[in-house]
C-alpha cells in the first residue's frame, strides 16, 4: 500500500511532528519556482494555458499589475489593461498550473502597494512612471 502525502502527514503527527513543518513540506510541493520577482506597477504579460476541447492554445494578458496578495500557495495578482477602450481585470493565482509563463515587460515606479486608484484615470493620468535602473 502506497502512502499519498495526506498518510504521511498524518503518520509524523502522530509521531510528534510539528504542524507547520508538515505544512509547509506539502504546499511547497504545489509552489512553482520559475516565477520572476515582479511588484506592483510593473508591465508583464501573463501567458495562460486555455483548453477549447481536446486542444490546448497559450493566451497572453498583458497590462501593469495593479496588486498583489501574498499567501503563501494561494498568493495572487492582478493585472489591469484598457481593450477598446474599456479596463479589463485579471486575478490570477499565482502557482496556478494554467499559468504557463510570466514576462516582464517592463518595470515601474510607484508609491502604493494597491494601485485601486489608477481605475478612475484615463489618458495621460494613467500612466505609470518607468523604475530608473541603478546604472547611472
Amino acid at each position: 500500500m502506497e502512502l499519498k502525502s495526506e498518510d504521511t502527514a498524518r503518520t509524523s503527527l502522530r509521531e510528534g511532528g510539528n504542524d507547520m513543518d508538515i505544512l509547509t513540506a506539502i504546499t511547497n510541493e504545489y509552489k512553482k519556482t520559475d516565477i520572476p520577482a515582479f511588484n506592483v506597477g510593473d508591465t508583464i504579460k501573463v501567458h495562460i494555458k486555455i483548453k477549447e476541447g481536446s486542444r490546448e492554445r497559450i493566451q497572453v494578458f498583458e497590462g501593469f499589475v495593479l496588486k498583489k496578495q501574498n499567501g503563501g500557495v494561494s498568493e495572487t495578482f492582478t493585472v489591469r489593461r484598457i481593450a477598446s477602450g474599456v479596463g479589463v481585470e485579471k486575478t490570477f493565482p499565482l502557482h496556478s498550473p494554467k499559468i504557463d509563463k510570466i514576462e516582464i515587460v517592463k518595470r515601474g515606479k510607484v508609491r502604493r502597494a494597491k494601485l485601486n486608484y489608477m481605475r478612475e484615470r484615463t489618458g495621460k493620468a494613467a500612466k505609470i512612471k518607468p523604475a530608473h535602473s541603478e546604472q547611472q
